[in-house]
């Protein structure tokens, strides 16, 4: 069950990957609302990685 959930959400991912390519060359409507969302969920995951802080690492990136 774990295995078709991890590939449905693989598959959505390259799908909207593409879509936001696809948008950029120019295409279809329905690809620019698919881009866009794309581009807010990767956005809305980078700042869900923010918001925990650094998580017990230093501030360096040395270590």
């Amino acid at each position: 069950m774990i295995l078709l959930l991890l590939s449905a959400v693989v598959l959505l991912v390259v799908g909207g990957c593409a879509c936001v390519v696809w948008a950029a060359r120019g295409g279809p409507p329905w690809t620019r609302a698919v881009a866009r969302t794309t581009l807010a969920a990767g956005e809305l995951v980078r700042a869900s990685g923010r918001s925990g802080g650094n998580r017990g690492r230093s501030g360096d990136a040395d270590g």
